[in-house]
């Protein structure tokens, strides 16, 4: 265990990162490059039921304790509204508790992160339900995939509007529109590996290192998710 420690010392930030975007929720442990663990789980079951049960699981199986982690990223959206809300209140939460800073990185960003030594110009898409997507354009230059669009919520039409060469689709929304956008875009598109169809944890606790080391934090009073179009709820209160 002491040579444990010291690894982990040598390799600052340990980051516990938690994606929670989709139905796939997924919580990782990352220091310096390497991925310690990462729990993945798609299914239909409540995000707050499984949350921080795979949050104690990793942490158990990598016997790792609170005083080991540096800080706590999260996945700020867009995504699922019901799974942002209780991936960042949980963060929020733990944070809080253990007086850890908190890092806020956007799922898109997350998932073209996935993709580090694409050639093409790369499209993350999430499905945004309502015949929508959520969508960002990116490039990779040098070891830094930089975004280059704001954050969409767009129809899968709009969207094609706006490629005029080749590009990397990938995210659950690439998936359920992948024939439409075959149809559109013809030998233009391209599609990542379908193990990369979702965001993970792990890319979204990369991303936050160097957030960690310009101590880049969120305001836990303040932060909110990423939801780029309102909630079915604020609709239904501003129609009131």
């Amino acid at each position: 265990m002491a040579h444990k420690k010291k690894e982990l010392q040598q390799t600052k930030p340990l980051i516990l990162a938690i994606e929670n975007s989709t139905l796939c929720g997924s919580v990782a442990l990352v220091s310096g490059d390497l991925c310690l663990c990462e729990f993945s789980l798609l299914s239909r079951m409540t995000h707050s039921k499984r949350l921080l049960g795979s949050i104690d699981y990793i942490m158990q199986n990598c016997e790792i304790s609170w005083d080991d982690i540096d800080g706590i990223a999260i996945s700020l959206g867009p995504g699922s509204f019901t799974g942002l809300r209780i991936g960042l209140a949980t963060a929020k939460g733990l944070a809080m508790a253990t007086d850890l800073p908190l890092m806020g990185v956007s799922s898109l960003d997350g998932l073209a992160a996935q993709l580090p030594h694409a050639g093409h110009l790369i499209c993350s898409v999430l499905d945004a339900r309502k015949k929508e997507v959520y969508a960002a354009f990116y490039r990779v230059k040098g070891e830094k995939t930089k975004r280059i669009s704001d954050y969409l919520a767009v129809t899968p039409q709009k969207l094609t509007e706006q490629i005029t060469e080749p590009v990397i689709l990938l995210g659950d929304g690439a998936e359920l529109y992948a024939d439409f956008f075959r149809e559109k875009l013809g030998e233009h598109v391209l599609f990542a590996p379908s193990q990369l169809i979702l965001p993970k944890a792990s890319a979204i606790g990369f991303l936050a290192i160097n957030k960690w080391q310009s101590n880049n934090f969120l305001d836990t009073a303040l932060v909110g998710p990423i939801y780029v179009r309102p909630s079915d709820a604020e609709i239904h209160f501003k129609g009131n």
